[in-house]
Parts: C-alpha cells; structure tokens; sequence
C-alpha cells in the first residue's frame, strides 16, 4: 500500500535531483543543489481489499463495452477501488492524494462519513417516487438550499448533471423573455448536451452538427492573461499575472472597461436591439483552465444585458458550495445578484444531482406547457444535498478553502518565481489554474509531450491533478474542501522536483518544443 514509501523509483529519482535555484530563470544548464522531498502525509484509513474484475479484465470490458470518447487518464489508468476524504486507493492499495476531486465534484471529501449515513438512511426508507407525490426530502432540501441565496432567488428545480441544469436555464430564459438570443464568453464550458453544446466555445468540444448554435453568440474573453488586455491589479485573487498594469481603486479596472467595450459591440451590430434572451457566465471558467476576469466586468455585462431585455445567468457548477473561500457562490465575488443560478458538482459531492434556482416569476415560464424531471429531487438526492450543507457549515469548510487555497496559491507562485515553466498561477480558494508554458514572453503552451511527462511523474509519486484549458496545458488543483495545508506542502515538493528535475533533462529542448 502507497503510505509514507509509497513514492517508488520516480520519487527517488526526484530525491537525487540536483539544481542551483538562482539559474532556473536563465537559459543556461541549472547547476547543482538538492531538492527537499517530503513524505506523503499520513493516513489512517485501511481500505477494503479489492474483489472485482483483474485489471486486464478491466480493461477489456472497457475497450469492449464502453465507447470509445470514454479516454482514461494516463498512459497505464488507474483503476480506483476506494476512497476515503481526500484520498484514493488503486485496486492494489496503492494511495493518491486527489487534487481534482473528481473534477471539482467531491466538495466535502470522498465517502464522507455524514454524508454516507445521511444516503444509508435515506436508502432504507424509500428511494424513489418521482414528484407525482409529496416527499418530504425535495421540500425540506428546497428550503435550506434556497436559504443560501440573496434576494429573490428562492425557486429551485432539481436536475441531474450541469448540462440538464445549463439546458433548462436556457429555456427559462427564452420563456420568460420572448427573446431568443444568448450570449457566452469564448473559451467558457457550460455542458455536452445538443442544446448546451452551443453555449460552450471551445472547438475541442464541439460537434459538427447543424443547428448547434441556435443564435448563440460567444463573445471576446475578458482574460488579463492571454488576452488583449489585463494586468498585475486586474484579478481577484491572491496571486496576480505578471503583466505590467496601471489600474487602480481610484479609476478601476481599465481592462474591464476596455473588455467591456468589446461586449457592447456586439449588442450593437450582431443583436436585436433590445431583445436578448441572456447571458451565462462562469464566475471562473472551469474547463477554460481556471480564468478569472478583470474587477468589475460581469457586474457591467449583467447590466447591459438585462437592460437589453435579458436575463443574467451564472454558472456555479464548478465556483459553488464554498470553492472560492470568501464567498459561498463565486458570483458573489463579482458583486451581483443573478437571475438565473445553475449548480451541480460539488452539490451531491458526487451523487449525480443538479439544480436551477431563479425567481418565482421567471420559474412560472415552465407553466406554459409540461415539463416533468424523473429524477430530479428525488429522496437519495435530497439527503445527500441536506448532508453536504450541513458538512459545509459544521467542517467551516467554506473557511477552510481559503485559509487553505490562500496558502496553496501564494506556494505555487514561489514556484512560479522559481520556474519559467509557469506562466501563470490563479484562482481563489481552492479553485486554482497553474499554465504551463514554453516561453514565458510569448505565452506559447507548453508542448503536450512535456505536459504528459510532468502530469505522469506527478501520479507517479503520489498526486493526481487535472488538466484544463484549450491546449491542455493547465494544471487544475481543485481537491476537497477538507484538504490541509500538510497536504498542500507536499503536493509543492512534488511540483518541485518534477519541474526541476524536468528542466536538468531537457533545459532548452522544452523551450523550443511546438505546442501540436
């Protein structure tokens, strides 16, 4: 089992590394000092042995029997057996510090105990009925989720997965204003379904199928890193690009304004005047590679759009339940009340359950016809969505991905500092972007061999992160929210030596290396 020596011959590779820190910024071949690595913290849990299928079985009912989309991570994937807060255990034991939760799912920490008796309950008493008849479950999880809200956002509907809620809110929102026209952001995700398909802009996730886009519209990405715009005060997080800027609190954010600009040119010339439907947004883009926008733009654009006889809808599927630490919904860190709220994720900590929460008056729009959610809000679900609340507020879990995130953010940016391999660290809380480049001026990504190598070792010895972004050159942490900063301190040291043992075996070859 992967415990205290569970890092192998990679992490002793990693541990006889040698680098001089003060030649990692320079072109030239590092010299030589140690790198510290640290052992992976210690956990008591034990567990189960594994009993199903070998892994070759495995993986020939997987090549058999599940289509082909369905890639896994990894050159040799993981076959994961348990989980035990924010911990995995392979089917040979072997133990991973999980720093993506299950893609921002597993909010509170996998398995967790209250919420694990809260479905066991649940299950022993009735499962299932749809919501021809009255349970208490929907009704009582209804009232504490919706408690959560400000202002008139206290009508829920509960849904199964991001895609169905982002489906649904467009709807509402064509419904509710007689207008058919929406807008995104490039470079955003707001889900796979045919419908939400059009919403998401990034080609890599997008069908060639007639009818996609359906008079959506994705306009200019206000991103202070890789965009025209944006600088050192343009974020609101604890860690800033290194690009010069000269913002300030007096005169705001001048890239927002400037991004801005640029979203009032499309309502000029390629919308009806006065006649939009909506506007999603992400209060961090997720898929996109954790890209937060410059102060103060979503408050601008929400105004533009309702204004235009729009509705403003944020997406917190992946920014919600407390991931950004100063506030329980990421659309509170942009200063706005949305109308229109979807959520999923990190809601179930990883039951499949979703919801859209709106006024009264927009939730009338669906009494034009029927329409009916078999799952949605079933009893399982509302048990599982009142445990993870009640996890949240009893852990101060909220509290805790800021304390935490803070700590991670400013510790990887000394590691940016260090290494010009990064380009950029961002995020809040513990929602956090970390990209990955081949040259620091250009911003050009990293190769995607170099990127597999560096997210390989990083497994090897113990960690297991995302990759976000259009390239897929972004490292996303986004573990539990009971993540500790011993956890943190290690993923660092294993960061540390892979990057710096990365940059011994390839100083230059890794600079020249063509993003394919």
């Amino acid at each position: 089992m992967m415990s205290r020596n569970m890092l192998g011959s990679s992490s002793r590779l990693m541990r006889q590394c040698r680098c001089n820190a003060s030649t990692l910024n320079s072109k030239a071949a590092p010299a030589t000092v140690s790198v510290v690595q640290t052992e992976m913290p210690d956990c008591d849990f034990q567990p189960p042995q594994y009993k199903g299928p070998s892994y070759d079985n495995i993986k020939e009912l997987r090549k058999n029997h599940l289509t082909p989309n369905m890639t896994a991570y990894y050159k040799k994937p993981l076959l994961m057996h348990s989980g035990h807060m924010q911990w995995l255990f392979d089917h040979d034991g072997n133990r991973y510090l999980d720093m993506f939760g299950g893609i921002v799912t597993v909010s509170v920490g996998h398995c967790h105990p209250k919420v694990n008796k809260a479905l066991e309950e649940q299950i022993k008493t009735l499962w299932h009925t749809t919501n021809i008849y009255m349970h208490p479950k929907i009704h009582e999880y209804a009232q504490r989720l919706t408690a959560k809200f400000p202002g008139d956002l206290k009508a829920v509907y509960f849904v199964n997965s991001g895609s169905e809620a982002n489906d649904l809110a467009m709807l509402m929102a064509r419904l509710h204003t007689g207008n058919q026209d929406i807008l995104t952001l490039r470079n955003c995700y707001h889900g796979m379904s045919p419908y939400t398909m059009g919403l998401t802009a990034h080609s890599t996730w997008r069908f060639p199928l007639p009818g996609v886009a359906n008079s959506i519209h994705h306009v200019m990405n206000p991103d202070p890193y890789l965009g025209i715009w944006g600088g050192s005060k343009c974020r609101d997080s604890p860690v800033q690009t290194d690009r010069t800027c000269d913002c300030n609190s007096e005169t705001g954010c001048k890239a927002a304004d400037l991004y801005y600009n640029e979203l009032e040119q499309t309502f000029k010339y390629s919308l009806p005047r006065g006649r939009v439907a909506a506007m999603f947004a992400e209060s961090i883009q997720g898929v996109g590679g954790t890209v937060q926008f410059p102060k103060g733009y979503i408050k601008k654009a929400a105004e533009l759009v309702r204004a235009n006889g729009g509705v403003f809808i944020s997406d917190e599927v992946q920014t919600g339940f407390g991931r950004t630490g100063d506030h329980f919904w990421g659309f509170e860190g942009h200063g706005i009340v949305p109308d229109i709220v979807t959520m999923a994720k990190g809601i179930g900590n990883g039951f499949p359950m979703a919801a859209v929460v709106t006024t009264p008056k927009i939730a009338q729009s669906l009494g034009m016809a029927l329409h009916f959610n078999t799952y949605g809000g079933n009893p399982m679900a509302g048990a599982v969505g009142i445990a993870v609340l009640d996890v949240i507020e009893e852990e101060q879990l909220q509290k805790n991905s800021l304390e935490v995130g803070t700590y991670f953010l400013k510790k990887l940016a000394e590691l940016r500092d260090k290494y010009e391999i990064i380009g950029d660290v961002r995020g809040k809380g513990l929602m956090i972007g970390v990209e990955l480049v081949s040259d620091r001026t250009t911003k050009a990504p990293l190769g995607v061999p170099h990127v597999l190598e560096i997210w390989e070792t990083c497994k090897d010895m113990g960690v297991l992160f995302g990759r976000g972004g259009l390239n897929g050159n972004v490292m996303c942490l986004k573990p539990s929210l009971c993540v500790q900063k011993i956890d943190v301190d290690f993923t660092i040291q294993v960061l540390e030596s892979i990057f710096a043992n990365h940059y011994l075996k390839k100083p230059r070859d890794w600079r020249k290396h063509e993003h394919k």
